[in-house]
Formats: C-alpha cells, sequence, structure tokens
C-alpha cells in the first residue's frame, strides 16, 4: 500500500493515476515504483488533490 491519504484525490485523478500506474507496470517497473511514479505525475499535472471553494480551477 503507498503512504498518503489519497482521500483527498477525485474519482478522475485516482483513475487517471491507476491507468498511469499499468503503463509503467507493462513497461517492467516494479509495482511500488510505478504506483509512486503515477501519483507523482498526477501530482504535477493536477496540483494535488481536490480544489474548494472559490478562485480554485
Amino acid at each position: 500500500m503507498s503512504q498518503g491519504d489519497k482521500s483527498k484525490y477525485t474519482a478522475e485523478q485516482k483513475r487517471k493515476a491507476e491507468h498511469i500506474e499499468e503503463g509503467y507496470e507493462k513497461r517492467g517497473v516494479p509495482a511500488p515504483e510505478a504506483e509512486r511514479r503515477a501519483w507523482a505525475t498526477v501530482n504535477k499535472q493536477d496540483g494535488g488533490g481536490k480544489k474548494g471553494g472559490s478562485g480554485h480551477d
């Protein structure tokens, strides 16, 4: 299981991370490393978890 609380992420972000992780695993990256890279990619693309309130995109 990965470290960190993933409850702040949207369902779309979770699906995206899963898809990215599968791609890494198909290329031979070990599962823990694939998961770490996938979440790092989602964070970089989306800026982290859910955004709330006014002024956030």
